[in-house]
């Protein structure tokens, strides 16, 4: 059995030496902390799930962490460590990277006569650790703390380590950090863009405007085009995932919080509704350091056991993928999920997505689910919000996916394999749409999105100027996304393939165009009151019946498509609100003009939407039924 470390902790506790040796539940039913039922469940279930039989009794509450703490010390004969003995010597502060200790839940301590102490919370991750340490590393002493405790001390010692690493772990080439910085080349194309169309719109209007109806009209035809071919692709229903389980792989969903006091207490609710193992599970409630109110209000809430709060300490920026960079070091598990504030997830969405994952071929990256929402009634913003999302996650992505395209992620409810996330850079911490960055990255580096069937239902932003800041964000990250990935075009080319390279520009660039000219053709107008328009002339009449059909057949696109996601949603009721759209769209231009000089002004600035302003439309609005 391993030596005790050495006593120069005040308040270390050593194990009594009759318990070792002696089973972990038998010394716990010896000491009151457990009843025997209880234990030989505990025991059973453990081996079931493949999950460790302390994560078991921790995660459901069977017993408390520092009891189980101090039955593992007796059974090991070893000392059992409160937090304020968890004080490692400064020299030993690289001998391990902090992102490792937070792996395997380890905290090295001290050296004496060449032997290390390790404080541990899991006696499972000694074995691991032997092939992490330095060769000729002699057996290490160690001792058992709680996971609460190491936790705590790695995050004091190291935190603003681990915030910086999350900042910049993704390639310089691959991130949008340095976007805000006006190098030369960047300050010359931008006088030479500004210099040659101030020229043209003073000394030759005509030609400028007739360029730009141009790209308009051939962006807004390729768009059209590529909806329709969606379409087609998405007539086949999305695979329902099985829901046999072979195995219980362990899940971490990461949950980022910014001043989101008004819902937290219900996200609690809301993600205990999961029926997963609770073994298995964990959920990270990330907020930042000076989230004050966020954190007041869960801590007067009852978080479960399999429930913890991570806190990013203050950095350059203030960004959600900032935010999830830091938390995924103190993740454990196999698999990440991603939730938002105000997300109600199907009860039975871990266990699809785990029989799912079990079943895939090794290149698949990601699994997007559907998002919808509980207040699509709230008024006709929500309305047509709802209508939006419906024809975005019901038809088009999963359209663009089998036409073999590189897809955009939706933000939340995406599940991915933890290695892959390493593999490929984890979220760039300063692009304000993360989620489309990531889902481009992902395909780059040779993995798959699969778009499944699993519904989580949230919060649709039901007021306009609150709307326009939050699309504004997204079209800001969508220009940020199609910068960053072509600064090499041939290098993207040679990565993504023709094909995948040519639907990053539709999805993104003739995206973004068609936002920009919008007012272009709706100044067509002008000509029809009778005002004057810079394109008025002899060729007036001709330039109206070209342009017409292309803007009917537009707008028939956009109903069509609206009624199909409509008609694949639980909502028929939205039906007559669709021919709407049009009213609703020109809100996105709005929106894009000021991304625009957001991009100028503060690329990083990360516009935050409030949540929890608009209720459920009704009981039980909130709860996907199980699979869609």
């Amino acid at each position: 059995m391993h030596g005790a470390p050495p006593t120069h902790h005040q308040h270390r506790r050593s194990g009594p030496g009759p318990g070792l040796g002696r089973p972990l539940c038998a010394l716990l039913v010896e000491e009151g902390a457990l009843d025997p039922a209880q234990a030989l469940e505990a025991l059973a279930r453990s081996q079931s799930q493949g999950s460790a039989l302390t994560r078991l009794l921790i995660a459901e509450g069977r017993a408390r962490p520092e009891a189980i703490r101090d039955a593992l010390a007796r059974s090991h004969g070893v000392p059992s460590l409160s937090r304020q003995d968890l004080a490692p010597a400064p020299a030993l502060a690289g001998l391990l990277p902090p992102a490792t200790c937070l792996r395997h839940c380890v905290l090295p301590l001290m050296r004496r006569d060449n032997r290390l102490s390790l404080a541990l919370a899991r006696p499972e991750a000694l074995a691991e650790l032997r092939a992490l340490l330095p060769t000729g590393e002699p057996e290490p002493e160690i001792a058992f703390a709680t996971e609460e405790d190491i936790f705590a001390e790695l995050a004091a010692r190291h935190g603003a380590e681990l915030a910086a690493t999350a900042e910049t772990a993704l390639p310089d080439d691959l991130s949008c950090r340095d976007l805000n910085r006006l190098t030369p080349r960047r300050a010359l194309a931008l006088v030479l863009l500004a210099t040659t169309l101030l020229g043209l719109l003073l000394t030759a209007p005509a030609l400028l405007f007739s360029g730009a109806l141009a790209v308009a009209a051939a962006t807004l035809a390729l768009g059209q085009i590529a909806k329709l071919a969606a379409f087609v692709a998405g007539l086949r229903p999305l695979p329902a995932p099985p829901s046999e389980l072979r195995q219980t792989p362990s899940f971490s969903l990461l949950i980022p919080l910014h001043r989101e006091e008004n819902i937290a207490a219900t996200l609690v609710r809301r993600l205990g509704r999961l029926e997963y193992p609770r073994a298995q599970l964990e959920a990270l409630l990330v907020l930042e350091a000076d989230d004050a109110r966020t954190r007041a209000t869960l801590e007067a809430t009852a978080l479960p056991p399999w429930m913890r709060i991570v806190e990013v300490p203050g950095g350059s920026v203030t960004t959600k993928p900032r935010a999830l960079n830091y938390a995924l070091d103190f993740a454990r598990g196999a698999y990440i999920g991603i939730y938002d504030a105000e997300d109600s997830p199907a009860p039975d969405q871990l266990r699809r997505l785990a029989a799912h994952f079990s079943r895939a071929p090794p290149d698949l990256g990601c699994v997007q689910g559907i998002l919808d929402h509980y207040n699509a009634h709230a008024n006709w913003l929500s309305r047509c919000f709802t209508i939006e999302y419906a024809s975005w996650f019901r038809i088009l992505l999963p359209g663009f996916a089998r036409l073999g395209f590189a897809v955009p992620l939706g933000g939340t409810t995406a599940f991915f394999p933890r290695e892959v996330l390493d593999r490929v850079g984890r979220w760039d911490a300063f692009n304000v749409t993360e989620d489309a960055d990531l889902g481009i990255r992902l395909a780059r580096f040779g993995y798959r999105t699969e778009l499944l069937p699993l519904v989580t239902r949230e919060e649709a932003n039901c007021e306009v100027w609150p709307w326009v800041r939050q699309r504004s964000r997204w079209l800001k990250g969508y220009l940020v996304t199609w910068l960053v990935h072509m600064r090499s075009p041939r290098r993207l080319l040679r990565e993504l393939g023709p094909w995948r390279f040519f639907g990053f520009q539709v999805i993104f660039l003739t995206g973004l165009l068609q936002f920009l000219l919008a007012p272009l053709l709706w100044s067509f107008w002008l000509i029809l009151l009778g005002l004057p328009h810079p394109l008025s002339g002899p060729e007036t009449p001709a330039l109206l019946r070209a342009t017409a059909p292309l803007l009917i057949g537009a707008e028939a696109v956009s109903l069509l498509i609206g009624l199909g996601g409509v008609l694949r949603s639980p909502h028929p009721g939205l039906l007559p609100w669709v021919p709407t759209l049009f009213l609703y769209f020109p809100l996105a231009t709005v929106a894009l003009y000021k991304a625009l000089w957001e991009m100028l002004s503060r690329p990083f600035y990360w516009d935050k939407t409030s949540h929890g302003r608009s209720p459920p439309d009704h009981v039980g609005a909130d709860l996907p039924p199980d699979g869609t």
